[in-house]
């Protein structure tokens, strides 16, 4: 990353998105979130992020972010709704997030998905499948937009998230039939380890915590460097 270019950030509020947001920063990297409300704006802008109002289910917001003079190096979206607020950001946000990206000449998507999204389904249970299974068609759609998009990506699926510090025990792997649990704080982690790995380039990675397997099927990690 050159000193003009900063790190885009979808879905920076809550969750995955908001231990990203403070991994960045502390690593002194220059970030610009987008948030639908300004509930938390002065949270991230206390924490150096700089913070533009825009919900990316609209085209015109997403774009009036993202296509600035400043050179974005890396878009990152965690974004998804909550099944209680109506239409879902899964597909519809990322698909103007990825759609914007490609007119900024963005260098790299890194986009946050789920275990049980695309040929990982095979990992879930016929029970969390039946819960889970119209939102894991979404994130799907979302991670073949990215991938079809031409833009160099990593796609991150976490296992089940959990609010504890991180462990630093947190895996990626390519092996779908993966599934456990992970701590937000450790997804954030490999994420930003992500952003300068060029093995993790055009990859598809579950992210569980080596502890936290569910099962004992033995399985390759992936090395970002």
């Amino acid at each position: 990353m050159t000193s003009a270019s900063y790190i885009f950030l979808a879905g920076a509020s809550r969750g995955v998105g908001r231990e990203i947001a403070q991994y960045l920063t502390a690593q002194q990297l220059k970030v610009k979130a987008l948030l639908r409300t300004a509930a938390v704006a002065s949270e991230l802008e206390k924490i150096g992020i700089e913070v533009v109002l825009g919900d990316a289910l609209n085209v015109g917001d997403v774009e009036r972010a993202m296509l600035t003079d400043e050179p974005i190096h890396t878009v990152i979206s965690t974004i998804g709704g909550l099944p209680s607020e109506g239409e879902r950001a899964d597909y519809p946000g990322n698909r103007n997030l990825i759609d914007a990206a490609v007119k900024a000449g963005v260098q790299k998507f890194i986009l946050v998905s789920s275990i049980g999204a695309g040929n990982s389904v095979v990992a879930l249970s016929p029970q969390v499948l039946a819960a889970l299974g119209t939102v894991l068609v979404e994130k799907d759609k979302a991670e073949q937009h990215l991938i079809a998009s031409g833009l160099t990506y990593t796609i991150i699926r976490p296992g089940g998230l959990k609010l504890e510090p991180a462990t630093g025990n947190g895996v990626l792997t390519e092996d779908p039939h993966i599934i456990g649990s992970i701590n937000r704080a450790d997804v954030a982690q490999l994420v930003g380890r992500s952003l300068n790995s060029d093995r993790a380039n055009n990859k598809i990675l579950s992210a569980i915590d080596r502890n936290m397997q569910f099962g004992q099927r033995e399985f390759a990690e992936f090395t970002l460097q």
